[in-house]
């Protein structure tokens, strides 16, 4: 682990793997409070770095200071929430040069209300395994990668505000490698979530350009451009944006999700004008529920349930559809979503 002033929630971090590792390394990288006094008491080994702007130097650093021939990597803000110790021994005596990745749910708040959304990310690293990049760095490794069963919680993104200084960090990236499509897409994320979604828009639709097709974070990209286009209204982009990409993100419901919403908001844009685009609102959210859920991609839990079948339920209340609207709020209802449940209050 890396660290710097993580008191309140290094404890329950370093709680859910005490029973699962050998040893427990923790580089700290300036803290002022009382965190390097709660890393010593769950009995880790604390060694101190000079923060030189650059999270990959810091990784790189704490793993040198490991003794194991696996490592195990964690943030602070960060808990296991399955009892996988066994899965994690049996993973690491059955192979030698495979990297192991692991589920991550993240927590975040989107439209007034907490959503969940979850990816795959290579935290189990055997030794020698490196990291590189200044900022959202990465394992830089060509060894192949598994999924694992290993469910980690991580709350960061509801109580931190690190989008400042991830900024800052990615444009001095920009400024060795001004064609990185990777740190493109990075800098676009931070300036969508600062709500400055003309830079964003500008940044991802670089990244958009440059990026490989089999990019591993390609799906991301374009879910974040499609809601950036949605909110910055550049319609015609987005239409472009959708007849190219559809036939390969047939099978991710968080793009079908993307789509029905772009269509609702670019008919009402100009109903006129895009009015034979109505019907396509409600096959997107039909595709969203015929896919489901899904584990193949980086995905916001719902698009393919629960929210999915809300926003049909709203487009056929806005119709005067009423059983039909009753039908999928209940649908809604059923996985316990708050909003459907008083949908279906108020019309009953």
């Amino acid at each position: 682990m890396i660290v710097k002033n993580e008191e309140r929630h290094l404890s329950r971090c370093l709680q859910s793997v005490k029973g699962i590792v050998d040893e427990m390394v923790i580089v700290d990288t300036g803290s002022t409070d009382r965190t390097k006094e709660i890393a010593y008491a769950f009995g880790a080994k604390v060694f101190d770095f000079e923060w030189v702007n650059d999270f990959s130097a810091a990784r790189n650093y704490a793993l040198e200071k490991s003794t194991s021939d696996w490592n195990f990597v964690l943030d602070a803000d960060e808990y296991i929430m399955n009892d996988c110790g066994s899965i994690i021994r049996n993973f690491i005596e059955k192979n030698d040069r495979v990297i192991g990745r692991i589920k991550r749910v993240d927590e975040f708040i989107q439209d007034g209300e907490k959503r969940y959304a979850q990816s795959y990310l290579s935290r189990l690293l055997p030794k020698g395994v490196k990291y590189a990049g200044r900022i959202h760095e990465q394992v830089d490794s060509d060894l192949p990668r598994e999924n694992l069963d290993i469910e980690v919680y991580h709350d960061g993104y509801v109580y931190t505000d690190k989008t400042d200084r991830n900024l800052k960090l990615l444009l001095l990236e920009l400024e060795r490698d001004s064609l990185n499509d990777y740190v493109l897409y990075q800098v676009g994320k931070q300036y969508k979530l600062q709500q400055q979604l003309q830079q964003a828009e500008l940044y991802f639709e670089k990244s958009y350009h440059l990026a490989p097709s089999q990019s591993w974070y390609r799906h991301n990209l374009l879910i974040d451009y499609l809601y950036t286009i949605i909110g910055n209204k550049s319609f015609e982009k987005g239409l472009k944006l959708i007849e190219t990409e559809r036939d390969g993100l047939a099978d991710s419901p968080d793009f079908h999700f993307a789509c029905g919403l772009f269509y609702m908001d670019l008919i009402f844009s100009n109903v006129n004008k895009y009015i034979h685009l109505f019907p396509l609102i409600e096959k997107s959210f039909l595709r969203c529920l015929e896919i489901g859920d899904t584990d193949k991609y980086d995905s916001v839990k719902g698009t393919g349930s629960f929210l999915a079948s809300y926003n049909l339920g709203v487009f056929h209340e806005v119709l005067g559809n009423t059983d039909k609207a009753l039908s999928f709020y209940q649908q809604a209802a059923n996985e316990q979503y708050e909003r459907a449940i008083k949908r279906l209050e108020l019309l009953r």
